[in-house]
């Protein structure tokens, strides 16, 4: 599958999964964050500028259904675009070990810039962000990820291995 496809089909379905589950079926906190997964996994295909809009996008379709936050996942989602596009230049990697921490830290990231971009009102106890709800939270995008990999092949096996 050649990569301006496999963006293009991310880009696609993962966001609709994502407000599928999050306001069709209501599973909140069971559901891992797709949108920030589909961002993380396009932005190293993307140039910088590219994956900060992607990011800003999608970051507001998030803030659509905010109320106390808006903004918030605008910001984080842009900032994180940028990172995640910026990271393809500072680290090379495939294997499997390197996208599920690369996922799980961009997952962590984003929890730890949502809650600095929200409201007093909006905001859970830094602790329970950065040291609970976000490593939980992006462990579990992280695994997500790792099965979308494989099923759009963006997984590659590491030089000489076969």
């Amino acid at each position: 599958m050649s990569r301006v496809v496999r963006i293009v089909l991310v880009l696609a379905t993962l966001p609709a999964l994502h407000f599928l589950l999050q306001v069709g079926f209501g599973a909140g906190r069971w559901a891992p964050d797709l949108l920030t997964l589909a961002l993380l996994l396009v932005a190293r295909e993307m140039r910088m500028s590219s994956a900060a809009l992607t990011g800003l996008v999608l970051g507001l379709l998030e803030d659509a259904f905010s109320i106390l936050a808006f903004g918030a996942n605008a910001a984080a989602m842009a900032i994180l675009g940028v990172l995640g596009a910026r990271s393809r230049d500072l680290f090379v990697g495939e294997s499997v070990l390197f996208h599920l921490g690369y996922l799980f830290l961009g997952g962590w990231i984003r929890a730890i810039l949502h809650w600095t971009f929200s409201g007093e009102g909006a905001r859970t106890g830094f602790r329970e962000v950065f040291l609970l709800e976000g490593p939980v939270d992006a462990l579990w995008m992280a695994v997500a990820g790792l099965l979308v990999l494989v099923l759009v092949g963006g997984l590659r096996p590491e030089p000489g291995r076969s």
